[in-house]
């Protein structure tokens, strides 16, 4: 590793408050060395001089003021020199203590392994796991090691394969059991089983182990003792695995929402691919409910009323005038009754519709037809043969004397310019299809020459709100508001000398100038905030959670609408969830969210529909950090304490 490397796991040492604990017990020929390979990586060194005999007090002096030494002249074995250093360490204020052999079968060079996985797996216990297949081992001291990994799984129903490895990472906030620690080598075997009943995430990773020939070792291991003091160790524990164990688990896989963990797929997923938001029992029963409400009026109300009419009433003008008053008043109940949305209408006045126009709109929705249809009831509608055939309302629409862009301009301008003599405006949607993502799409030139046959003005009407709360593929209703916006009329003569192709653009430019302002006025963290939680539901109790408790911090919008930088860094998001609402508001930034837990990593990653302008990036050693060209670095409170920049700006949650 050359210095680079090693000055960045230094930084990274420091940042997360790691020390690394050597306890010692005569090992004086090989503890020189390990302390200097120790202190290429790190200063904070503590060693537990566990009453050594031999001349380590000596070497530990050569190496005065770089190392905290910890001494006591009566030996208390390895558990009691575990206890000491941890104390120690907590005193200091240190989160973390990496433990090491000092009698050189560890390798220093494995810190980064040993850092690297705690800071992806904050608060959890790393064991090092040696591949004793491969070195010099005695039958006993692996006989033992197989002995301790099965009681260590029938105690705490995990496995590991190697439970009597020294080299770990341990929590030093969440040590369980210290008090009543054995004092011998059986004291980390005991770490282990009541760090599982608690909670702790226990996580093992490969790393190298140096055994010297038999006949040079120092051991301090006494098999017929030790066996038979293990022995009667692991016969308390499985009492205590009934009695404490299993009410500990329970309580911590509640305590700390792991139950329920996985994400639940049928909410989530549709045909194996993640949905862009949610099914949540709200989302589902709004739908439900307007769809109730909309087949109500319409197969109790309005086909039978059309039945009616087709058969029995009078086929004149009065009649089919009074169809479309009942088909106004039946959209202004319709859309009155959306759940959980409100209908904003600006911009119309009652006279526009008094004389035929061509009113053009951007479409983004099914709910785009009655928001429309409530302005007035002198409208027809260009359709698709899909609503014209529709099962519900294909006979309303036949009726109401909607035409079928698929029938072909000379088919259907006859009839046009009928609608038209008798006082109806025509509504086109030009774009001729719905958006995905609720962008103005290119207008077709087809809605214009019918301007220009029919000698009609236009009427511009802007949607906005309709795509994000009913989306295209999506059945289910959202949380959202929906505006409708009219323009001022662009006269025809106003467009007389242009070619179709530019009345087109003209509109269409007209129309998203328009869109473009209610988008910078609405979409807001707070227009996000149910997207944001609809794409983090049934993903996970504690995912749920954490997203709930972003979504609700009270000043989020000061962090995060009105942002003018552009290129953000966000550190650790909780999940994502901060990141891609600041991404959904500030469109035109670019955010770069870093993610050190690999667990919320992978959350994050795996979310679907990503927008464009957010990168998660899974950094550890924090290289990236040193990038300074950002404008700005939003650290949430909880995470590592890094970026002394001027441009940091800490949010005051906990991730």
């Amino acid at each position: 590793m050359n210095n680079i490397e090693e000055d960045k796991v230094k930084t990274a040492i420091q940042n997360h408050g790691i020390c690394v604990l050597i306890p010692t017990y005569n090992n004086a020929g090989t503890l020189s060395c390990v302390l200097s390979d120790v202190l290429k990586y790190t200063s904070n060194v503590i060693v537990v001089n566990d009453g050594s005999t031999d001349n380590t007090a000596d070497i530990l002096d050569r190496f005065k003021g770089k190392i905290h030494v910890v001494s006591y002249a009566k030996n208390k074995g390895k558990g009691g020199a575990l206890k000491e250093g941890f104390k120690y360490a907590i005193s200091k204020g240190f989160e973390y203590a990496v433990t090491m052999d000092s009698d050189g079968q560890h390798y220093a060079s494995d810190i980064p392994v040993m850092v690297k996985a705690i800071i992806e797996n904050p608060g959890s216990l790393v064991v090092g796991e040696r591949d004793l297949s491969k070195v010099d081992i005695n039958g006993k001291s692996s006989f033992a090691n197989k002995f301790s990994n099965f009681w260590f799984t029938v105690q705490t129903g995990k496995r590991l394969k190697d439970t009597q490895t020294g080299y770990r990472v341990y929590p030093l906030k969440k040590l369980y059991g210290l008090s009543i620690l054995t004092s011998r080598y059986e004291a980390e075997l005991e770490l282990l089983v009541f760090a599982a009943w608690n909670g702790v995430k226990i996580v093992s990773v490969p790393i190298q182990v140096y055994y010297p020939p038999q006949l040079e070792r120092v051991s301090h291991f006494k098999p017929a003792l030790d066996f038979t003091r293990i022995s009667i160790l692991n016969t308390i524990l499985c009492f205590a695995a009934i009695i404490y164990g299993i009410p500990a688990r329970l309580w911590s896989g509640f305590r700390d929402k792991r139950f329920f963990s996985g994400e639940f797929k049928r909410f989530t997923r549709s045909k194996g691919k993640q949905r862009d938001a949610s099914i949540t029992i709200g989302r589902l029963f709004r739908s439900i409910y307007g769809l109730m409400f909309f087949l109500f009026w319409s197969c109790f109300l309005f086909t039978p009323y059309v039945f009616y009419v087709r058969n029995f009433g009078r086929n004149n003008e009065k009649a089919k005038y009074g169809l479309h008053r009942m088909l106004q008043w039946i959209s202004k109940r319709i859309v009155r009754a959306l759940p959980a949305t409100h209908i904003k209408i600006s911009g119309i006045d009652k006279d526009d519709f008094n004389e035929p126009k061509l009113i053009v709109s951007n479409h983004q929705s099914h709910i785009d037809l009655p928001v429309i249809m409530s302005l007035s009831p002198k409208m027809v509608f260009l359709t698709n043969d899909r609503m014209r055939n529709n099962k519900f309302f294909g006979k309303i629409v036949h009726e109401a004397e909607f035409l079928p862009v698929s029938a072909g301009i000379e088919e259907i301008m006859p009839k046009l310019q009928n609608l038209k003599s008798r006082g109806y405006s025509i509504v086109v949607f030009p774009e001729g299809t719905r958006s995905e993502d609720d962008s103005i799409q290119r207008f077709h030139q087809g809605a214009f020459y019918l301007a220009q046959e029919l000698n009609l003005d236009i009427k511009p009407l802007v949607l906005h709100g309709a795509g994000y709360y009913l989306r295209k593929n999506d059945a289910l209703f959202r949380k959202g508001d929906i505006e409708l916006a009219g323009l001022p009329v662009v006269k025809r003569t106003d467009l007389a000398e242009l070619p179709l192709r530019k009345q087109a653009s003209r509109l269409r430019q007209i129309i998203r100038t328009e869109y473009d302002n209610i988008v910078s006025l609405t979409e807001n963290s707070d227009y996000f905030k149910s997207l944001v939680a609809y794409k983090y539901d049934y993903r996970g109790w504690k995912v749920v959670s954490v997203c709930k408790k972003v979504l609700s911090f009270n000043d989020l919008a000061k962090f995060i609408d009105k942002q003018e930088e552009k290129k953000i860094r966000i550190i650790n998001s909780g999940y994502g969830v901060f990141a891609l609402l600041y991404a959904y508001v500030n469109k035109s930034a670019e955010i770069y969210a870093y993610e050190e837990d690999i667990d919320k990593y992978k959350i994050a990653i795996a979310t679907s529909n990503i927008p464009k302008n957010l990168h998660f990036i899974h950094s550890v050693f924090n290289e990236s950090y040193e990038d300074l060209s950002f404008d700005k670095t939003i650290s949430l409170e909880g995470c590592m304490k890094v970026c002394s920049e001027t441009n940091l700006v800490k949010v005051p949650l906990v991730s």
